[in-house]
């Protein structure tokens, strides 16, 4: 039995991006990391978009990432139990992660209590107002039947066209993803106060955002962002009395 205390979130690691030789030096150091925090870790969450592109076909699946793979398959093969959440860039996780790797696949998003604690956990994308026009894609990206239609073209040609897709994005991105924009206009922030309007939380964890964030919603509700690894390697951890956002150097 894992009788260890802290539990981790991190999100974000991009794999893939924005080239192999970025990637597999950002790859090694979220696996020192993960070694590291296994020491007193009872639970990992990692909260979407482990890969900048992931598309499990029947008998294939993206090549690389190997040392990232049996960094987690060792964890919880020692009995670390490591939550996977399905991302913007790789909702199409099916059923080898979760089976070779032995994590646990979460859909949309959670509300766990740790210690007393409520911590609402999510990716974040497609929550709050505005931006209907990638909801709207998200809708498509998660239809059964075009997940069928996509799985038919030659992995060379559909990862292709989806990393072509997901570096267009990052680019289009970019700024937005290093400006805080102020707590008033926040979508995450605002979806977390309108969501205590219903039910108390504690602390609300989202990843997508790409930018660290913490903000005091009342005197006993914060949101945290947990930023990304191209660029600041932040994480959050909890102790078991509060839950603090870091950064691994």
């Amino acid at each position: 039995m894992n009788t260890k205390t802290n539990i981790y979130f991190a999100s974000d690691f991009h794999l893939g991006a924005p080239n192999y030789e970025e990637s597999l030096i950002r790859e090694k150091r979220i696996v020192k990391w993960l070694d590291e925090i296994s020491k007193d870790a009872k639970e990992i969450y990692l909260v979407g978009d482990i890969f900048d592109f992931w598309f499990e076909y029947r008998h294939a699946i993206p090549k690389g990432f190997v040392r990232l793979q049996g960094k987690i398959a060792e964890l919880t093969d020692k009995g670390i139990d490591i939550f996977v959440f399905r991302g913007n860039h790789d909702m199409w996780i099916f059923d080898y992660i979760p089976k070779e790797l032995g994590v646990k696949m979460i859909e949309g998003n959670v509300v766990k209590t740790f210690n007393g604690k409520k911590i609402f956990i999510g990716h974040g994308d497609g929550l709050g107002p505005g931006d209907y026009g990638y909801k709207m894609i998200k809708k498509i990206f998660a239809n059964k039947l075009c997940q069928w239609a996509f799985a038919r073209l030659h992995p060379n040609l559909g990862m292709g066209i989806a990393n072509y897709w997901s570096h267009k994005s990052r680019k289009v991105n970019a700024g937005y993803d290093e400006q805080f924009l102020g707590e008033e206009n926040e979508w995450l922030a605002i979806f977390a106060k309108d969501y205590l309007k219903k039910e108390h939380i504690d602390y609300f964890i989202f990843g997508h955002r790409h930018l660290p964030i913490e903000i005091k919603l009342n005197e006993k509700s914060s949101y945290i962002n947990l930023g990304e690894w191209i660029n600041y390697n932040s994480y959050a951890v909890f102790d078991g009395e509060k839950l603090l956002l870091k950064y691994y150097k």
